[in-house]
């Protein structure tokens, strides 16, 4: 069958183009893609190509974009017909890990990969135990609960230690300081609201950020005040930008004690020496950003690792257990991943915003790939509906839901936009 996909030729060398499906082995699975949202990862492996670790042979083998996505599945290999069934809602964990491979949907296959209208997913993705039913109301969800797990994961990953005890104890530290920072994107967001409503909490929570655009739609959707009486939470968002001594300030809203956990959202030098300078006795700084130059480097005081116990680490995603924790809570309307999407878009302007992700405001991209429709803010909605009435529909129902975009928008846009197929 013919699908449409935007696929990966070489080194910041996407393209929109039609795509003919072999008939589906016994071990694979056809799906139907609806929404899929563009992590900074497909950039980082746009912009890289063949140089990417987790690309094979583009040059005759062009591999399908996006690996957040959410859909149904269309027709069962026999192998899988007793587990999955045609109809079912469903979403992935890309990581696979699949026999010591860094193979992926979005980085590595020919015919999976999320920016397509439809395709296949191969033998490994069930193996792994990485196919999950989705039961939720909005497909947008489960395209977040991906990028949403990998902070689950982050938080997770962290430990903590006891003098003369050799044994990690795992997760952020309970009732302690929490930092995020260069956290006002659509990544930090999402620890946010994790770390607001999960079962494990920190007692104080601070945001830091130098855009203040960012930073004040960060705190219209976590009002410090309302966090604090629902949550029992202490809540800051601040611009280390207008500080003369960020490092100083920061650490006063502790007391003076620093910071048990910090999740570092943006390779910058400066941003990770910050990090590493707010953390208090036994902190526990997780590298979050990846960054693209395999030299980065930044400096950290050495006296409090050995003499503080200042530990650093790095994660990169999550696991299947994070995935499906993602869901749940989303399910259970305890987090809300939109409060990352900032755009929405149909599968003709996934190219484009790949290759510019850096470089557009805002926060998450999420891609619609039935539909031929622009990236567009959500906040352009109304502005738009002079020229296009369904901006105005789209606007009053974001509008009603404290500017986020949600189910009710989903279900618009999908019974209302032009069709990629058209």
């Amino acid at each position: 069958m013919k699908a449409k996909a935007v696929r990966l030729h070489g080194k910041n060398d996407l393209r929109l183009e039609e795509v003919e499906l072999p008939a589906i082995a016994d071990d694979e699975i056809l799906v139907r893609i609806v929404s899929d949202s563009i992590c900074m990862s497909t950039y980082k492996c746009a912009t890289l190509g063949e140089g990417h670790k987790r690309t094979r042979d583009l040059a005759n083998h062009p591999a399908i974009m996006g690996h957040e996505f959410a859909g149904d599945i269309v027709e069962v290999g026999a192998r899988w017909a007793g587990e999955f069934r045609p109809g079912m809602r469903f979403t992935i964990q890309p990581a696979l890990n699949w026999q010591g491979t860094m193979w992926s949907p979005g980085y590595s296959y020919e015919f999976c990969g999320g920016d397509a209208t439809y395709c296949i997913l191969p033998s490994e993705v069930m193996e792994a135990g990485c196919m999950l039913e989705y039961t939720g109301d909005a497909y947008y969800e489960a395209s977040l609960a991906e990028p949403m797990s990998c902070s689950i994961g982050a938080f997770h990953a962290a430990y903590h230690t006891q003098m003369g005890v050799y044994e990690h104890q795992m997760g952020i530290r309970e009732g302690g300081n929490l930092a995020i920072t260069a956290g006002a994107g659509p990544m930090g967001l999402g620890a946010l609201t994790y770390a607001l409503h999960a079962d494990r909490r920190p007692g104080l929570v601070t945001v830091t950020d130098i855009d203040q655009e960012r930073l004040d739609r960060a705190a219209a959707l976590f009002d410090p005040a309302a966090v604090k009486e629902e949550c029992g939470i202490e809540l800051h968002f601040v611009n280390t930008g207008l500080l003369d001594d960020p490092v100083a300030e920061l650490r006063a809203i502790t007391g003076g004690a620093g910071y048990d956990d910090v999740l570092c959202y943006a390779p910058v030098a400066a941003v990770v020496t910050q990090s590493s300078a707010i953390l208090g006795r036994d902190g526990c700084l997780n590298f979050f950003a990846g960054p693209t130059d395999p030299n980065f480097s930044a400096s950290m005081n050495f006296y409090d690792v050995h003499y503080n116990s200042a530990h650093v680490m790095g994660t990169t995603g999550g696991n299947t257990a994070d995935m499906v924790e993602s869901l749940e809570l989303s399910a259970a309307g305890r987090i809300d991943p939109a409060v990352m999407v900032t755009h929405v878009g149909g599968l003709d302007a996934a190219a484009e915003a790949t290759l510019n992700l850096p470089f557009i405001p805002g926060g998450k991209k999420l891609i619609y790939t039935h539909v031929s429709m622009p990236l567009t803010a959500i906040d352009d909605f109304r502005g738009l509906a002079a020229e296009d009435p369904r901006f105005g529909e789209l606007a009053a129902i974001v509008e009603a839901n404290n500017g986020l975009w949600c189910a009710a928008a989903e279900r618009y846009l999908l019974d209302n936009w032009d069709p990629i197929d058209a």
